[in-house]
């Protein structure tokens, strides 16, 4: 064999396995980058449902909390403001500012309904009340729900940013539209989290 011919083979087989590397990293980068935005779908199912619950929720206390009109107005406001929070991340996870809008958007959420939940304390009527115990139920497992989804979706953002990052991973991801990182989802879970807190007992 002519040496012309063996640098040939040794280039065109070094061309062969640059390609089948650049497939490889490329699939992975769509597998992962799919995975983070179908646990951005998960998130955005459970706190719509947690939107959907809170209009009720108010409307319920409105019966026996006819002083309270600023901090049912208070939840409410905040709760719109978390809908359009997630529109806006949902439309963009890759998105940092609407990603952070987000989490502060249902920091505020989580505590305009700790401090319902607290001026609730004062009436027993409604802490009784079947409908009221039914929601908080839901709330709770809703509540839940959502936290579990914000860490699978956060786990699954780590993957695809790690992966894409490593050299050389990371040139593949520049040439294919996979330059900016995702987006890690924080909300202030101790304010969230106060709102299971409440007991009908």
């Amino acid at each position: 064999m002519s040496p012309l011919l063996i640098a040939l083979l040794v280039i065109g087989g070094v061309f062969l396995i640059a390609i089948v590397w650049t497939i490889k990293v490329f699939n992975t980068l769509v597998r992962l980058d799919k995975r983070h935005e179908n646990g951005m779908s998960q998130i955005e199912v459970q706190l719509k449902r947690r939107h959907d619950l809170i209009p009720n929720l108010v409307e319920t206390a409105k019966g026996y909390m006819s002083h309270e009109r600023e901090t049912l107005e208070a939840v409410i406001a905040a709760r719109n403001q978390a809908v359009s929070g997630l529109k806006a991340a949902t439309g963009d996870p890759k998105n940092p500012e609407a990603m952070k809008g987000l989490g502060e958007a249902e920091g505020a959420l989580g505590s305009a309904m700790g401090r319902l939940f607290a001026v609730m304390e004062a009436y027993p009527d409604l802490k009784a009340n079947q409908n009221m115990m039914q929601l908080s139920e839901e709330l709770t497992s809703t509540e839940n729900k959502v936290s579990f989804s914000r860490q699978a979706y956060n786990d699954s953002v780590t993957s695809y940013n790690i992966y894409k990052g490593q050299f050389p991973n990371i040139v593949v991801a520049s040439m294919f539209g996979h330059g900016r990182d995702a987006n890690l989802l924080e909300f202030d879970m101790e304010q969230i989290a106060e709102a299971p807190k409440v007991s009908f007992n």
